[in-house]
């Protein structure tokens, strides 16, 4: 089972929580919120969206990296050095 998987109802929690700031962005903008209002939301959703991006990670690293797969043998760690350096390279970018 993919780690997005097992995850799941911890992960679609945060992407609701996610759903509803950006409800709240909007409402902000459509109504005129003054621009301090609107940063504040928008930091607030920059921080979800991270806290998102991290849990993800984070178990890609543990599932995918650290050990292979479902049957958590430990992998040859400069073939997983060189991984994690490219999915941090996508996730910095």
């Amino acid at each position: 089972m993919a780690h997005t998987q097992k995850d799941k109802p911890r992960l679609l929690a945060r992407i609701r929580r996610l759903q509803g700031q950006l409800e709240g962005l909007h409402r902000a903008i459509d109504e005129g919120k003054d621009c301090g209002d609107v940063l504040h939301t928008l930091s607030a959703f920059r921080g979800a969206v991270n806290g998102l991006m991290l849990e993800v990670l984070e178990g890609h690293i543990r599932h995918h990296i650290m050990s292979d797969g479902e049957f958590h043998e430990p992998r040859n760690s400069g073939e997983g050095a060189e991984e994690l350096i490219a999915v941090l390279r996508k996730y910095l970018r």
